[in-house]
Parts: structure tokens; C-alpha cells; sequence
């Protein structure tokens, strides 16, 4: 193949992403091919691409099937129907042809579409290592926060799966009876959250909104509790009295990467795990959005203006 098509940052371009040809890539031994037939898109990598400079090719989250194996003999096999992502510091997984690291590449079941499976290696794996920095998470309250975002509409059902009592915050009364068919037995609606206080306090708080709403989740933990930050959707700094925090007994804030979890960790395994409750029926991905990968630019717009429940998913034209 002498060439192919990936978005590129291009800042002369109105929505500053673009379909351009490239070389293709060379595989590492211990990458795999992948031909890519779907991709999803995750705020923070959005917001990076509005920033990047020209030329950057940005991507994480994507799913296919392997055209060439791994040299070293890792991962799935050829032909193998997968889901996997790159590196964010690499970019470059919004491409119909992509090397992908065998430590974050699992096969998915037949059952399992693409489409599915490509929501899950950012917000799926996030939702769930998140949800184990509280451990047993049985008859335990559990908060989380934007929950009918790209993470927070998987970690409900997670939540709920290992039996926790869920208490779920969204933005929009609109999203409140998708958010309680996805497990979450209350759920709270608006910009404040003080409101999750009486069904508190909490074992385990996820929050992605940042600002003032980390601020009033930090005094709710139960002793012992934790508080996982994974974004800060709000855009806001978090300013909050120390003291009260202190005197919970215990409680801690966990700031979560995911990047850097995966430093530690491969992904593979859990990857290949959630696509299974997926063909269980014991995870359900909302997509709210699938178009084809040319309407990058607007697609990612409508993301960045918070106009999109669950996921948005584009399918690459090979």
C-alpha cells in the first residue's frame, strides 16, 4: 500500500481537522496491523486537537480487524476482529491503517460491532479502573458524576453489575430515565450536586466535572472514602476547605489518568473483558452519534459543546 488516509490537524481548515493521505505505518515487533472500520472520540483528545499544532494526528480509541500479526507472536491473530488504542502522547489511531500495541489490543466477539467496541478503550477502561480504586464496591454507595458522558454511562452499569448503590449526576432532566435504566437507583439533575448529600455519604465518588463540583463531592465521602478526578469538563479550578476533608478520617482524592495507568498496566485483558459483557448483554455503550469519519470537524464541535450523550462514533471508508 503506498498510502493512507488519516485526520490531521490542519488550523486553515474550518473545524481544524481534515481526511489527508499519508505513508503508512511500520509496525514495531510488537505492534499488530490493524485495518480500522470505526473510531470514537473522547473529549480530552478533542480539546487537544483544537490546540495541536499543524500536522498532528490525533486518535486513541479504535476498532478493526488485524492485517498483519504482531512479529513477535503477541496478541490477536490475522483476520482477528479487535479493539485497541494508542498511546496518547503517539496519536494517530484516526487512520484507516494503524500499528497497535499488543499490551492494549483484544479480540471482541462476533456478536460485538465495531461501532461498540471502539467506545470502550478510553471510556471503558477508565470507568472501570476507576471504579476498583474503591475495591468492594457491595451495598456501597457510589456517586458519579456526569454520568451520561463517554465514561460516567459506562461506570453506572458497572457500578451496578459489582452491586453497588448507585447515585448518578446529570446536566439535562432529559438524560435522567436512560441514566436509571443503566443501573443507577437515583439521579440527580443540575449544575449543583448537593442535592446526592442524602443518599450519602459515599464510599466511592467518580467526578469528571471539576470545579465546584469536586469542591462539594470531597465533603461527602464517608470515612475511608475516595474521591477519583478524572477530567475536569468545567473548565474551572477547584477551591475547597481543607479541614472538613481532614477530619472525614481517611478519605482521599486519586488523581486518574488513564495514560498513566497504562504505563503500569496493559489494557489488553480488561478490553477484551468489557467487550464480553458486551455480548453478554451486561454492558450496554450508548452512542448517541455515528456518522462517517469525513464529518470529523462537526462531530467533534457538537463533543467540545457538550451536545452529545454517551458516545459519538465514525465509521473509516476503506
Amino acid at each position: 500500500m503506498s498510502s493512507i488516509r488519516a485526520i490531521v490537524v490542519d488550523p486553515d481548515v474550518a473545524g481544524r481537522l481534515v481526511v489527508r493521505e499519508f505513508a503508512p505505518p511500520v509496525p514495531s515487533p510488537s505492534e499488530a496491523l490493524v485495518r480500522v472500520s470505526a473510531i470514537s472520540l473522547n473529549l480530552g483528545e478533542v480539546r487537544g486537537a483544537m490546540n495541536a499544532d499543524a500536522g498532528r494526528r490525533p486518535g486513541w480509541d479504535l476498532a478493526g480487524r488485524v492485517e498483519q500479526p504482531a512479529a513477535d507472536g503477541s496478541g490477536p491473530r490475522k483476520g482477528a476482529r479487535v479493539v485497541g488504542m494508542i498511546a496518547a502522547r503517539t496519536g494517530g489511531g484516526w487512520a484507516e491503517q494503524v500499528a497497535v500495541s499488543t499490551r492494549n489490543l483484544a479480540e471482541i466477539p462476533d456478536t460485538v460491532t465495531f461501532a461498540q467496541a471502539s467506545t470502550l478503550p478510553v471510556a471503558g477502561l477508565t470507568a472501570l479502573w476507576a471504579l476498583e480504586k474503591g475495591g468492594l464496591l457491595l451495598n456501597h454507595n457510589v456517586l458519579i458524576t456526569g454520568a451520561s458522558g463517554g465514561v460516567g454511562h459506562l461506570a453506572c452499569q458497572l457500578a451496578r453489575n459489582a452491586d453497588a448503590n448507585v447515585v448518578a449526576v446529570v446536566r439535562r432532566s432529559e438524560h435522567e430515565a436512560s441514566i436509571k435504566e443503566l443501573g443507577a437507583q437515583h439521579v440527580v439533575v443540575g449544575e449543583n450536586i448537593a442535592s446526592a448529600r442524602e443518599y450519602g455519604p459515599y464510599h466511592l465518588i467518580l467526578d469528571s466535572i471539576g470545579g465546584p463540583t469536586l469542591a462539594t463531592a470531597l465533603t461527602m465521602l464517608a470515612p475511608g472514602g475516595t474521591c477519583v478526578s478524572f477530567g475536569n469538563s468545567s473548565a474551572q479550578e477547584t477551591t475547597f476547605d481543607a479541614y472538613p476533608f481532614l477530619l472525614t478520617g481517611g478519605a482521599s482524592l486519586y488523581g486518574f489518568i488513564l495514560f498513566h495507568e497504562l504505563d503500569r498496566r496493559r489494557g489488553a485483558e480488561d478490553l477484551g473483558s468489557l467487550a464480553r459483557m458486551i455480548a453478554d448483554g451486561k454492558l450496554h455503550p450508548e452512542i448517541d452519534v455515528e456518522a462517517p469519519w469525513t464529518e470529523i470537524a462537526e462531530i467533534a464541535q457538537r463533543l467540545l459543546k457538550r451536545r452529545i450523550k454517551g458516545k459519538a462514533v465514525l465509521h473509516v471508508s476503506n
